[in-house]
């Protein structure tokens, strides 16, 4: 059961005393691995120094000169390989539950990586941060050749969102090139600080585990206060929360794509 006794918001900060038992983890899991994953095309992009194999979910019922957002979901570390199957995480599946599918239409693009898309280490004040493989930076390139491919896909709503690895993923890339994107959502990430002056206006929604000791709590904590003049910027704190069930309580609602939808670039 997932029990939350009361939200705390100070400006855009948000505490969530939410607790997740091992029912809740399992069920809520179960509905996700139960979904099929056909619908998410298999894809190959080939670049000079690169090859990333990627997964594309089209609309499910594409409308004529509509334009549609695409998501990007990046993964964790875990599902590191080539099958081009194992990047497709719960994160990846909940825009395949029916009710997501058809209230939020949308491409969304799962690439996956053969080593580590981040990589860690301590900054001077201690806090890990993320910095970005060779990899993310051709990302870019795959963005251009799907957005051309498929051009009913809408420029202005071009969202990022990952967990753990992924989430860090996503912040490397949104740094990168922080105009191309509308908005991000990252869960338990370790934190890029190298481009905080271009996200001072961005939209982006933070979340993790105060729990966490895998990637630490305090690193997004530590992002918050150096974005805390950012009006669009939202942090959520889940307090009894850890790294590993952190994704949960966001995996069969609608908090998420609702959130991305209402963003623009």
């Amino acid at each position: 059961m997932i029990a939350m006794a009361h939200f705390a918001f100070a400006q855009h900060r948000e505490i969530r005393e939410t607790t997740v038992d091992s029912l809740t983890f399992a069920s809520n899991r179960s509905q996700l691995n139960r979904l099929n994953t056909d619908a998410f095309a298999k894809k190959t992009f080939t670049t000079v120094n690169a090859s990333i194999p990627y997964r594309l979910l089209s609309p499910k019922s594409p409308v004529t000169d509509q334009k549609y957002p695409l998501v990007i979901t990046f993964h964790n570390s875990s599902r590191m390989g080539r099958d081009n199957e194992n990047q497709l995480e719960p994160f990846a599946k909940i825009w395949l539950r029916p009710e997501i599918y058809e209230k939020y239409p949308c491409y969304v693009m799962a690439p996956q990586f053969n080593k580590r898309s981040s990589t860690y280490a301590r900054n001077s004040d201690g806090i890990s941060i993320s910095k970005p493989a060779e990899e993310v930076i051709a990302l870019l390139e795959l963005i251009e050749n799907v957005t051309k491919e498929h051009p009913n896909i809408d420029t202005n709503r071009i969202y990022l969102m990952g967990y753990s690895m992924g989430g860090s993923t996503a912040q490397n890339l949104f740094n990168i090139a922080p105009d191309k994107f509308a908005a991000m959502v990252t869960v338990a990430a370790v934190p890029d600080f190298s481009n905080l002056k271009k996200l001072s206006r961005k939209n982006i929604w933070l979340i993790h585990g105060e729990k966490d000791i895998d990637n630490p709590y305090v690193g997004s904590l530590e992002l918050y206060h150096k974005l805390v003049s950012n009006k669009n910027l939202r942090f959520t704190t889940l307090s009894h929360l850890n790294h590993h069930n952190i994704v949960i309580p966001f995996l069969i609602t609608e908090e998420i794509p609702k959130w991305l939808f209402a963003k623009h670039r």
